[in-house]
């Protein structure tokens, strides 16, 4: 690599809309996953495994973008001040993310999440800007693969855990190790190199945004870094307001509890009409007494057993009229 000046390659519009889709994808998650916290909507966003899923499909796009985006940028020399400005920028970013979050999830918050990732990354790949493709695909293999084989207690320490390799990762809200996710930037340095090195980098080249909507993606792809920054704290600011207006968790928890006893009682034989009527009759007995903390805790006094106990028999009678008789 050198240091000297260097011109820098054309702008490929395809790459910009791409991280247009993508910072869409991740502002779409986010807000999915902030409506789930504050309980307005019922998946978990954070554990199903399916919003997990999905999750670490955006990161990898996101990830392979900055690869490519290193190789267009800095592939035929490294403009070292252009690098560390936009390097700087994302350290400020990440420090930024690691106050707020500390603010407000002091038990989650993020120490090493995508931008800090980004930072990291951007400089670890640089190396390989210009080292022979077979030798960062095997590195890229190498960092993929790893932590399939081999897991530390070591790493479950916030510590050492943005290294990867953990058996149980610390409570975050997010967090990016170098193993596996450096591997995504890599494969996207390796694609990369190989399109440029190939007619169809010139076709690439030559696509630029001719509608409103490819238009508008391409602008936000030059703005991804400033939008990820933004986005988050623009969705608390509306969120969190409409959950201390509309107290959404009072629904949901009316929602859990009524999916809870319905699949309950169903797998106890009872039909299904049947069951909807008993965790109706249910829900309304602990509504009306307020067991709601010992519902969710676990934590019942004798007096609340009692009622529970009376409840459940009133509700059981309400779908087997005999016990009333045999009572």
């Amino acid at each position: 690599m050198t240091d000297s000046p260097v011109i820098a390659r054309p702008r490929f519009a395809v790459i910009d809309i791409a991280r247009g889709v993508a910072i869409i994808a991740m502002v779409a998650y986010h807000l999915c996953w902030d409506l789930s916290f504050f309980r307005f909507i019922a998946p978990d966003v954070g554990r199903d495994p399916n919003w997990v899923l999905i999750a670490r499909s955006i990161l990898a796009v996101f990830l392979f973008l900055v690869g490519i985006g290193l190789v267009l940028g800095h592939g035929r020399g490294i403009r070292w001040p252009a690098f560390w400005r936009r390097t700087l920028f994302v350290v400020l970013g990440a420090f930024a993310i690691t106050l707020g979050t500390w603010l407000v999830f002091p038990d989650s918050f993020v120490y090493f999440g995508v931008l800090h990732a980004i930072a990291l990354f951007s400089i670890l790949a640089l190396p390989f800007l210009a080292a022979p493709l077979w030798l960062v695909a095997a590195v890229a293999a190498v960092v993929i693969g790893l932590p399939f084989f081999f897991a530390d207690a070591l790493f479950n320490e916030k510590l050492f855990s943005w290294i990867g390799f953990w058996q149980v990762p610390p409570p975050t809200n997010d967090l990016v190790p170098v193993f596996p996710w450096l591997g995504a930037v890599l494969i996207g340095v390796i694609t990369a190199r190989l399109v440029l090195a190939s007619p169809l980098a010139a076709r690439l080249a030559a696509i630029t945004p001719s509608g409103r909507l490819p238009h508008l993606l391409a602008v936000l792809g030059r703005w991804s870094l400033l939008i990820y920054l933004l986005h988050q704290p623009i969705l608390l600011a509306m969120v969190y307001p409409a959950s201390a207006v509309l107290h959404p968790e009072i629904a949901m928890r009316r929602t859990d509890f009524l999916g809870s006893c319905q699949s309950t009682c169903l797998a106890g034989g009872t039909t299904a009409p049947l069951c909807t009527t008993y965790c109706q009759c249910g829900l309304e007995g602990v509504e009306a007494n307020d067991l709601w903390n010992a519902i969710y805790s676990g934590l019942v006094s004798a007096q609340e057993q009692m009622i529970l106990d009376a409840s459940n028999r009133q509700c059981s009678a309400l779908i087997y009229p005999e016990l009333n008789t045999a009572q």
